[in-house]
């Protein structure tokens, strides 16, 4: 029934459009990692033309963003989702469920899941066997006991384990886990490769991609200025969040290193930094000819984010200049995303 209402919906959103009226603003939720970027083509969208509406963005994380992204077609849904993680199966499975039809995926460019620490802080220097042995909540098996970092690893300061980091909403936080955590585990654990090629999954992600949650590792919400502020106020504590929000506050903050390398603009572009990661926009293309604007609004998106551009002056690391060139004609083609690629 909701299905059949959000199409009805959908049509009279479209005929609206097609005789030249403005029924709604663009509209997109998701990830607070892409939401500076996109806020930032939002206000050159507005710029660029008198009496556009403009584009309403909203910051609630990757995860809550596909979620209401894939709950259909039509005026009282999205029309965007950013997301600093790929989009699952499962989440295009629940979009085809509720009738949106095909999506587009465009790449917008290239971010870090950055660690970082006031410029007062320790100057920790840490592995992914380190963020393992004190995040995990089940390191190598059992529950977690660490409450120092000497006693993860004894080069290591005696301080309080204290990373504050984003919510299990975020792609941030998926991403920090599958770049870091799971593969601190299969360094400092022989039994979990045993363990993720298991056909039942949950013990391998007990061991290797389940956070603490006993304290040392605080969940600061979708508002990473939250753990920007924590940081401020207290030196001996990490933060976890994109590098943009590292980059724009260097006055008083710096990446941690990780296996020898810091988070910066060169080591996530060229893929040294352990971190890296894409950033995605999700488009329903039922909506491009529904809402007015909405492909001049994604065509924009492509001429702003080369080297030199506006966002990477945000802190948006460009994609290498073969894979902008893809995600441009993807737009000027509008090529659907193949649901095959997904896992």
């Amino acid at each position: 029934m909701l299905g059949r209402l959000a199409l009805i919906a959908f049509g009279t959103l479209a005929l609206s459009a097609c005789d030249g009226s403005a029924t709604r603003e663009i509209r997109v939720v998701g990830s607070s990692t892409v939401y500076p970027f996109t806020t930032a083509v939002a206000e050159a969208f507005v710029n660029a033309r008198s009496g556009r509406k403009a584009p309403v963005v909203e910051s609630i994380g990757s995860g809550a963003g596909l979620r209401r992204f894939c709950e259909g077609v039509g005026a009282q849904f999205p029309d965007i989702a950013n997301a600093s993680r790929r989009m699952t199966r499962k989440e295009y499975d629940r979009c085809e469920q509720n009738q949106v039809g095909e999506i587009l995926e465009i790449v917008i460019g290239l971010d870090g899941v950055a660690l970082a620490e006031s410029n007062q802080g320790p100057k920790l220097q840490l592995s992914k066997r380190d963020v393992y042995l004190a995040l995990a909540a089940k390191p190598l098996g059992k529950p977690n006991t660490a409450r120092t970092w000497q006693n993860v690893n004894p080069s290591l300061p005696a301080i309080p384990i204290l990373v504050m980091g984003p919510p299990s909403t975020s792609g941030t936080r998926d991403a920090f886990v599958e770049l870091m955590l799971a593969p601190g585990c299969l360094e400092a654990d022989p039994n979990a490769t045993k363990l993720k090629a298991e056909a039942d999954p949950s013990h391998y992600d007990a061991e290797c991609r389940r956070i603490r949650d006993d304290g040392p590792y605080v969940d600061k919400g979708e508002n990473d200025n939250l753990i920007v502020q924590g940081l401020a106020q207290n030196p001996n504590a990490l933060g976890i969040f994109g590098y943009s929000y590292l980059e724009e506050n260097r006055n008083r903050l710096h990446g941690v290193p990780i296996e020898g390398v810091a988070p910066s603009y060169a080591t996530i572009a060229d893929g040294q930094y352990p971190g890296a990661r894409p950033l995605y926009l999700y488009v329903k293309k039922r909506h491009l000819k529904a809402v007015p604007g909405l492909k001049d609004f994604l065509t924009l998106y492509t001429t702003l984010w080369g080297p030199g551009g506006p966002l990477v002056k945000r802190g948006l690391i460009a994609a290498p200049e073969a894979m902008r060139a893809e995600m441009a004609k993807r737009v000027a083609d509008l090529t659907p995303l193949d649901p095959a690629a997904l896992k």
